[in-house]
C-alpha cells in the first residue's frame, strides 16, 4: 500500500499547526489586496478572485486559467488555500470574490453556525472519501480493540461514520444521516475512534489502525483513492458534490457566471477524467437546494 506519509510523531506539531491556520489565517491565508471588494465585482473587466484548496480545486482552476479563461475573457486571480475555514472567512470579508473547495453539508454547517450567507453556484466534482490504512490490507482485519480516526468536522465526520457503517463496520441509530456523531453509535464491534483536523489525517495514518480521509488530502499524500482505499464512497446519487460559491447577491455577477460556464465545460470533464483517473469524479450541474 502507497503512504508516502511522515512520521506520526509528527502528529501534534501538526494538528497544532492546522487549528493555528483556523484560527489566524497564518501561511495559509492568502494575499487579500485584491479583487474581493463591491468595486471590483461591479466591473467585468476586473480579476475573479477565487480561493481555493490546492488538489483538485487549484489545479482544475489553473486548467481553465491556462486553456480556457482567456478566450472567455475571463481574468482569474487564483488564492491558494490549505483548510476549511478560511476560503468561506474570505468570501464573507469580501477578501476574494468567489471559493471553490466545499460541499453542500459543509456550507449549510458553515452558514448555521458562523452567521454567513454564502452560496453555491455551480457543481464541479466529487472526491470519494475513503477509509485507507498503512498496515492492513483490507477493512475485513479491522476488529477488537482497533483504532480509527475520522475527521473532525461536523459534516465530514458523519459522512464518515456513514461510510464504515454502510460496510457493517458499526451500526448507527436509525434515521441518522449525514450528521451523525460518534454519539449516534449503536454498536462500535470493539472499534475506537479519535477525531482529527481533517487535512492532519493522511500525515496522522501510521499512529491509527486505518483513517477516513477525504480525497483531496488524499491526493495531497500521493494516495490514489480508486486503488489504495479500502473502503471507497459510492458516486450515485452522492450529495457531496464540491462547487464554486459566492455570497449571497453575487451569483449574477458575469465573472461569477463565466467561470461557472468554463468549470462545466466538455474540456474541463475530460481534464477531471485524465488526470484523476477515478479519484475525482466530475459531477456538474446546478446544486440541488
Amino acid at each position: 500500500m502507497r503512504t508516502h506519509l511522515k512520521s506520526g510523531a509528527l502528529l501534534a506539531t501538526i494538528t497544532a499547526l492546522a487549528l493555528g491556520l483556523t484560527a489566524c489565517g497564518t501561511d495559509s491565508d492568502p494575499d487579500t489586496g485584491g479583487s474581493g471588494s463591491d468595486d471590483a465585482a461591479a466591473d467585468p473587466a476586473q480579476p475573479l478572485s477565487v480561493a481555493a484548496n490546492p488538489v483538485p480545486h487549484v489545479e482544475i482552476l489553473e486548467f481553465v486559467k491556462d486553456n480556457l479563461a482567456e478566450e472567455a475573457g475571463l481574468d482569474l486571480d487564483i488564492r491558494t488555500v490549505t483548510d476549511y475555514v478560511i476560503p468561506n472567512t474570505l468570501v464573507d470579508d469580501g477578501d476574494v470574490d468567489a471559493n471553490f473547495f466545499q460541499h453542500q453539508p459543509y456550507l449549510d454547517d458553515f452558514n448555521a453556525q458562523q452567521g454567513t450567507d454564502i452560496v453555491p453556484v455551480i457543481n464541479v466534482h466529487l472526491e470519494p472519501l475513503g477509509l485507507y490504512s498503512s498496515q492492513l490490507d483490507s477493512f475485513e482485519e479491522l476488529g477488537d480493540g482497533s483504532t480509527v480516526a475520522i475527521p473532525n468536522d461536523a459534516t465530514n465526520g458523519g459522512r464518515a461514520l456513514q461510510l464504515l457503517a454502510g460496510e457493517g463496520l458499526i451500526e448507527l441509530a436509525d434515521g441518522v444521516g449525514a450528521e451523525a456523531t460518534l454519539g449516534d453509535i449503536t454498536e462500535d464491534n470493539g472499534l475506537n475512534f479519535q477525531e482529527l483536523e481533517a487535512a492532519s489525517l493522511p500525515r496522522a495514518l501510521e499512529d491509527f489502525d486505518a483513517a477516513v480521509i477525504n480525497g483531496n488530502y488524499a491526493l495531497e499524500a500521493e494516495l490514489v483513492p480508486a486503488e489504495d482505499a479500502l473502503i471507497l464512497e459510492d458516486a450515485e446519487n452522492n450529495p457531496y458534490a464540491n462547487f464554486l460559491a459566492v455570497n449571497a447577491g453575487n451569483e449574477d455577477d458575469p465573472r461569477v457566471q463565466k467561470l461557472a460556464e468554463l468549470l462545466n465545460s466538455d474540456e474541463v470533464r475530460q481534464f477531471i477524467e485524465d488526470t484523476y483517473n477515478g479519484s475525482v469524479i466530475p459531477a456538474f450541474g446546478t446544486p440541488a437546494g
